[in-house]
């Protein structure tokens, strides 16, 4: 800012010179100032004393700080409407957000910063290198394969592959990299007693059995038979028709007891396929025990409840169904997918096929054959 070359105390005294009757015209030659400057001075200054001009300066000050603070606060007020969306939580976004305002606003480093709560160390600091970016780009393809599984299955894949890679760094770049499932609400429900299910010592010792419904592209509905081990979680059969009669069911049965030998017990629930005559003779000629669980009480059959819930989230939901046949293809490329390849978090992340390895190989075979 220019200095003055008069201070408030030299005009007053001019002034008051012009006062004790100097002419104008002289006064203005004597200190080298136009008549225009000297009839300014009066009209600001003219009745003052040097107190009154000094408290003048001091308002004018005042004023002038608080019109550059309103300012201020005006275009930081503008600035943040701009820019500020949603909560800024990151570095990185912060950083974009104060490159942004300096470019576009034409404001300093610091008030930047200051505006979006960044230190100026932590908007000055460059990244290091990406280090994970061929695991992002592994994990983003998985995801898109498997699209109903979470972290902790995708962990699995991960270390399956021959990555050596710790679970919270998946779960973080799982995270970064936007692949969280929405979680379901579930209802409150009225507590209960809880009801222990008694497990099996060995395979083909138990299994449970149930039916899940839908539908073809044409809208035609169609069933799936569903069966499943209680100790191995492997899925034996997934069969498919528009109608399935418990004569069907015996037949599915007779199947397999044919390649892996028959259960001593089959849980069900009271279908009219599971209480019908055809599956009552055949239980008593092959001499398996059918527990059937009470009417409305699905919770006692949660084995198969467990498995239905799996088909429908990652097979049926997620394939469209052309013809019935189209259907019975998806539906078995999904039971392999499941024995052989999805780890199974109640097995320790083994898939059923491999936790079946685990056990005693004589207990199996002896099972086989005494139910076979």
């Amino acid at each position: 800012m220019k200095a003055k070359r008069f201070t408030e105390e030299q005009i007053i005294g001019i002034l008051k010179q012009a006062e004790a009757g100097m002419k104008i015209i002289d006064l203005c030659r004597m200190h080298g100032i136009s008549d225009a400057t000297f009839y300014t001075w009066r009209k600001k200054y003219g009745g003052m004393d040097v107190s009154d001009a000094k408290r003048l300066k001091q308002l004018e000050d005042e004023n002038r700080k608080l019109k550059q603070m309103l300012a201020e606060a005006l275009l930081d007020n503008k600035i943040l409407k701009d820019v500020v969306s949603k909560k800024l939580v990151a570095p990185v976004a912060r950083r974009h957000v104060v490159e942004y305002m300096r470019q576009s606003y034409s404001i300093s480093e610091r008030r930047a910063c200051k505006l979006s709560c960044l230190d100026r160390s932590s908007f000055r600091y460059e990244p290091k290198p990406d280090t994970n970016a061929e695991l992002r780009l592994r994990l983003r393809e998985l995801a898109e394969q498997r699209r109903k599984f979470g972290s902790p299955r995708l962990h699995v894949l991960l270390l399956r592959e021959g990555h050596l890679v710790n679970h919270k760094r998946v779960e973080r770049l799982y995270r970064q990299e936007g692949l969280s499932l929405r979680g379901k609400k579930r209802k409150k429900r009225i507590s209960h007693l809880r009801v222990v299910l008694d497990r099996p010592e060995q395979p083909n010792q138990h299994w449970s059995m149930d039916f899940v419904s839908d539908s073809l592209w044409n809208g035609r509905r169609f069933r799936v038979l569903t069966i499943v081990d209680d100790l191995t979680r492997e899925c034996p059969a997934l069969e498919v028709d528009h109608s399935l009669s418990g004569l069907r069911v015996t037949r599915v049965l007779d199947r397999l007891a044919a390649t892996r030998g028959l259960p001593k017990v089959i849980t069900v629930d009271n279908g009219p396929e599971f209480i019908s005559k055809a599956m009552d003779a055949w239980a008593h000629e092959n001499n398996v025990k059918l527990r059937f669980i009470q009417p409305g009480k699905p919770v006692q059959n949660a084995y198969i409840e467990s498995f239905n819930g799996k088909l429908r989230d990652e097979c049926l939901n997620e394939n469209v169904f052309i013809d019935l046949q189209d259907a019975r293809n998806k539906i078995e490329t999904w039971r392999r997918d499941y024995n052989s390849i999805r780890p199974h978090s109640s097995l320790n992340n083994l898939t059923p096929e491999e936790f079946a390895a685990t056990l005693p190989q004589q207990d199996r075979i002896t099972n086989f054959l005494v139910v076979g």
